[in-house]
C-alpha cells in the first residue's frame, strides 16, 4: 500500500507540473504573442515619388561633322613653289599667306609691259604735237586737210597702243600678284599636297593644300520624314537648339548649335530628311568627318508629371505602378505616358506630383503587400 501511494503521489505532483506549464505559456509574455494571428511579413522595395518639372521634348538623329567651308588652295600661274609658310594643320586667317611661287618671270613682265607703255605714250605726246601743227597749217591752206585726217588717225592709233599696255601692265600685274597665295578664308590648313621646290602649273588639278572652316562648323544629320512636321513647327517659334554627343558615349556632350534648315527633299529611299545644323565649336570638340548623334530639342512640356521608366510595369490592362499607401501598403494604379527619354517617363493619365511609387522590387507585389521601403532621389529629367 505504501509504495502505490507513493506512486500516485509522484503522478500528482507531474500533472501539476504540467499544468503550471502549460498555463506560463498561454499567459506569459511570450504566450501572449503566440496566442494572436502573426502579421503579414513585409516585402523590401525601393521607392521614388513623382516630380512635377519642365521636361525637353528630343528628336535623336545621327549626323556626319562638315566644315562650313572647305577651299582647296591652288596656283593660278605657273612656276616653281619657293614657299610654304602655313604650316599643316595651323589655323590662319583671311588674308594670310598660304604659299609662294617664283615671282622673277612675272616681275619681268611687268616691267616690260612699263617700259612699253613709256614708249607708247612718248609717240603719242608726238604724234599729238604734229596733229597740232597740221591743224595749224591747214587753217592757213599750208597743209592739206587729208594730211591733218591721217595724223589723227595715229593718234588714235597711238592712244589705243597706250590702252593696250595698260592692260598688259594690270595682267602682268595680276600675275605677279598671284604668286603669293593668301588665304581666302578663316580656317585650318591641311596636310601639304605638293611640296616646296615642285614645278607648279594651272593646268594640273593638284592643289597646294585646301583650308577647311571649323568656326563655325557644320553638322548633318537624319530624322525621319514623320519628325519633320515637329522640326517645322519648332522653327516657327524661334530658335531651335541642336546638341551634339558622341557617337560611342551619347553623354559626352562636344557642344550646342542651332538648326539651320532642314533639306529640300526627303530621301524616297530611306524614308528621312537630312537637316543641317551650325556650332560655334570654340573649343574645336568637333571634326569634319566625325560621326555624332545628335538632338533636335522641338519642344518643352511644361509642368509635366515624372517619373523613372523602371518604375512602370506591363500588365493585361495595359501599363500600371504601386503606389506606396500611408499604411506601408501598395495599390496598384493605372497610367498612360506620353513622352520617354533617358529612363525619365511622363505621365500623361493616372497620376500626380509628390507620389511614392515602387521603383523595383514589384516581382514580389500585389495589392495591399505590406512593404518596408527605402526611398531613392525624385526622378529628374534633363535640364531646359
Amino acid at each position: 500500500m505504501t509504495i502505490r501511494w507513493r506512486r500516485l503521489g509522484f503522478v500528482g505532483i507531474a500533472v501539476a507540473a504540467g499544468i503550471f506549464a502549460g498555463w506560463h505559456v498561454l499567459h506569459g509574455p511570450d504566450g501572449a504573442r503566440a496566442a494572436g494571428p502573426a502579421p503579414a511579413p513585409q516585402v523590401p522595395v525601393t521607392t521614388t515619388t513623382t516630380k512635377v518639372q519642365n521636361v525637353p521634348v528630343y528628336l535623336d538623329g545621327l549626323g556626319t561633322v562638315q566644315a562650313y567651308n572647305v577651299v582647296e588652295i591652288k596656283a593660278q600661274v605657273n612656276g616653281s613653289l619657293t614657299g610654304l609658310p602655313a604650316r599643316e594643320g595651323q589655323e590662319v586667317k583671311k588674308g594670310d599667306v598660304i604659299a609662294e611661287i617664283d615671282p622673277t618671270p612675272y616681275k619681268a613682265a611687268l616691267d616690260q609691259a612699263v617700259a612699253q607703255r613709256a614708249e607708247d605714250t612718248a609717240q603719242l605726246q608726238s604724234a599729238q604735237l604734229d596733229l597740232q601743227r597740221f591743224r595749224t597749217l591747214a587753217q592757213r591752206s599750208f597743209a592739206p586737210v587729208q594730211q591733218v585726217d591721217d595724223q589723227q588717225a595715229m593718234v588714235n592709233k597711238d592712244i589705243a597702243a597706250v590702252s593696250l599696255d595698260n592692260a598688259a601692265i594690270e595682267t602682268a600685274q595680276f600675275n605677279l600678284n598671284n604668286c603669293i597665295i593668301r588665304s581666302p578664308i578663316d580656317g585650318r590648313v591641311s596636310l601639304y599636297q605638293t611640296d616646296v621646290g615642285n614645278l607648279i602649273e594651272v593646268s594640273s588639278q593638284t592643289g597646294i593644300v585646301s583650308i577647311t572652316q571649323d568656326k563655325p562648323i557644320a553638322v548633318v544629320f537624319t530624322l525621319p520624314e514623320s519628325e519633320l512636321g515637329q522640326v517645322q513647327a519648332a522653327m516657327l517659334k524661334g530658335r531651335v537648339p541642336v546638341v551634339a554627343t558622341n557617337s560611342q558615349d551619347s553623354t559626352k556632350v562636344l557642344g550646342t548649335g542651332t538648326l539651320l534648315t532642314p533639306n529640300n527633299t526627303i530621301s524616297t529611299a530611306t524614308g528621312t530628311i537630312s537637316l543641317k545644323a551650325i556650332f560655334a565649336n570654340p573649343q574645336d570638340h568637333l571634326w569634319p568627318g566625325q560621326f555624332v548623334n545628335t538632338r533636335v530639342q522641338v519642344t518643352t512640356l511644361q509642368n509635366a508629371v515624372t517619373l523613372p521608366t523602371a518604375a512602370v510595369q506591363h500588365g493585361p490592362d495595359g501599363l500600371f505602378v504601386y503606389v506606396v499607401k500611408p499604411d506601408q501598403t501598395v495599390a496598384q494604379q493605372n497610367v498612360q505616358l506620353g513622352y520617354q527619354d533617358d529612363g525619365v517617363s511622363v505621365v500623361t493619365e493616372g497620376l500626380s506630383g509628390n507620389k511614392t511609387v515602387v521603383l523595383s522590387g514589384q516581382s514580389r507585389l500585389s495589392p495591399g503587400t505590406r512593404v518596408a521601403a527605402t526611398e531613392q532621389q525624385p526622378a529628374r529629367g534633363k535640364p531646359t
